[in-house]
C-alpha cells in the first residue's frame, strides 16, 4: 500500500525512498501545491490540492513515474471529503483547519459549467478555514505557502504505450 502523495510530487522535492520487507520499493512523499488565495480576516486559504492533467491535456507524471488518472483523483477527493475533511499542521498535528470548499475539475464538469477546454487544469481545488491562529500566522508570513496532501494508494504498473 502506498500513500496517495506517492503519486504526485513537486519537481524540487526529494524522495524519501526505503525498501519494504518483501523487497518492493516504497516511496513516501508529501506533495505540496501553492496557496493561491487567502482571506486574512476570515483565515481562509484556497488552492490546488492536486493536479492530474495540465491545461494542454498532458497527464502529469511525477518523479516516481506515477500518474494519477483524473477519475482516480476524483474518487480520492470524494473519499477525503466524505471521511476526513480535517486539515493539519505538517502532517503532525490535526485539527488546525477544516475543509470548506472542494471541487474536482474534470473535462465533463468544465464543459457543463461552460469553461472552455484548455482554460483550467484537471485537478482538485480546495479551500480551508484555518482554526489555529499560530498556523494562520505561518500561512500569512509564507512559512506555509502550499497545501500538502497525504493518503494511501496502490501502485499499478502500466505500459509506456
Amino acid at each position: 500500500m502506498y500513500k496517495f502523495s506517492d503519486l504526485i510530487c513537486k519537481a524540487e522535492e526529494k524522495l524519501d525512498v526505503s525498501i519494504a520487507e518483501e523487497g518492493e520499493q516504497e516511496h513516501i512523499v508529501k506533495s505540496r501545491f501553492k496557496i493561491m488565495k487567502a482571506d486574512d480576516d476570515k483565515m481562509l486559504a484556497f488552492g490546488w490540492a492536486s493536479v492530474s492533467m495540465r491545461v494542454d491535456g498532458e497527464l502529469i507524471e511525477d518523479w516516481q513515474k506515477d500518474i494519477v488518472e483524473p477519475d482516480e483523483l476524483e474518487r480520492a477527493a470524494y473519499d477525503f471529503v466524505e471521511l476526513y475533511r480535517e486539515g493539519g499542521e505538517m502532517h503532525e498535528r490535526g485539527g488546525t483547519a477544516v475543509l470548506i470548499e472542494s471541487v474536482v475539475f474534470t473535462e465533463e464538469k468544465l464543459q457543463a459549467i461552460g469553461i472552455p477546454a484548455g482554460t483550467l487544469p484537471i485537478g482538485w481545488w480546495i479551500g480551508f478555514k484555518v482554526l489555529d491562529k499560530d498556523v494562520w500566522e505561518k500561512v500569512k508570513d509564507g512559512t506555509y505557502s502550499m497545501f500538502s496532501i497525504e493518503g494511501e494508494a496502490q501502485r499499478i504498473e502500466v505500459d509506456d504505450e
